[in-house]
């Protein structure tokens, strides 16, 4: 039996970390997205890093969701990292090639902010 993903949100400063945990697929990723987009929009921070140490499956809609964080957070003008990917994680971003776009942290260090354009 699968096991929906639920997410954590903390705010540090001008930091929003979401923790993932569980598994991301088709019938999950959208409540984690509206989720994380609505905390982000309220918090008024300036990075999101999706904690994904706790997600145990992820196809190719995580794939999307992570992207997708991605390109709302940098049209914001905010930094964006994936933080701390399992293996099966780190296995569809190495795959997807995502690590070229994303930035791709190891433990729970801050994310970078974007250069100025």
């Amino acid at each position: 039996m699968k096991e929906n993903a639920s997410v954590t949100i903390r705010i540090d400063g001008a930091v929003m970390t979401a923790r993932i945990e569980g598994e991301i697929d088709h019938h999950s990723a959208k409540s984690v997205r509206v989720e994380i987009d609505e905390a982000f929009a309220q918090s008024g921070a300036a990075r999101l890093a999706l904690d994904m140490s706790r997600v145990r499956f992820m196809d190719s809609s995580g794939l999307g969701l992570i992207l997708g964080r991605y390109a709302k957070v940098e049209a914001l003008g905010a930094a964006f990292c994936v933080v701390d990917p399992s293996a099966s994680v780190r296995r569809v971003l190495d795959v997807a090639g995502a690590g070229r776009i994303v930035e791709i942290r190891e433990k729970n260090a801050e994310c970078q902010m974007p250069n100025a354009k």
